[in-house]
């Protein structure tokens, strides 16, 4: 896939369904670097709503296709991801709901969301925590970048949030978030 039919489709998927897009523009590779070092443990990593891939590719530069797998709503944004990184497990599905989409609770390594968090109820972002914070291995990082200045949602009881970077060449400038269990 060229970076030009990526930004394509992610435009046509940003006319059609704003909310669930979020961005002006794919993640730039600063933001990228930033959410994929992150990752710290050996393990399986999860991603949340990948789009184009552009934060997945550098996620796949530390941990390789073996190990990942991403979640993402959006089917052509799932068959794209497909096609553009042939061992990586895709799933298309609703990260909001992972009992549903994932079946299993596999402990992950990280879990790294794309999600634009901003964009939906709180009662939702919770409930993603929630989901989020039951497949993490111990001290294992929950990683969301978003455009606000503040953190996107509250941690549950018993994990803490900080900001590990802030991507100011991003388009826009993106905090990269880490929630992890206090």
């Amino acid at each position: 896939m060229s970076v030009l039919a990526d930004h394509f489709r992610f435009l046509r998927a940003l006319a059609a369904r704003p909310k669930n897009v979020g961005a002006l523009a794919p993640s730039g590779p600063q933001l990228a670097r930033a959410m994929a070092a992150q990752i710290k443990l050996d393990g399986p990593v999860l991603e949340l709503g990948p789009g184009t891939g552009a934060i997945t590719a550098a996620i796949l530069k530390r941990v390789g296709a073996a190990r990942l797998t991403a979640i993402e709503y959006d089917a052509q944004f799932a068959a794209g991801l497909k096609a553009r990184f042939p061992g990586m497990r895709v799933i298309q599905g609703d990260a909001f709901d992972l009992d549903a989409t994932l079946g299993s609770r596999e402990p992950y390594a990280a879990i790294l969301s794309g999600l634009p968090l901003l964009n939906f109820p709180t009662a939702d972002r919770h409930r993603l925590l929630d989901g989020v914070a039951a497949r993490l291995m111990p001290g294992a990082p929950f990683i969301q970048f978003s455009y606000g200045l503040h953190a996107p949602v509250t941690p549950p009881d018993g994990h803490i949030v900080s900001q590990a970077a802030f991507a100011w060449a991003n388009i826009p400038p993106a905090r990269v978030w880490v929630y992890r269990k206090a």
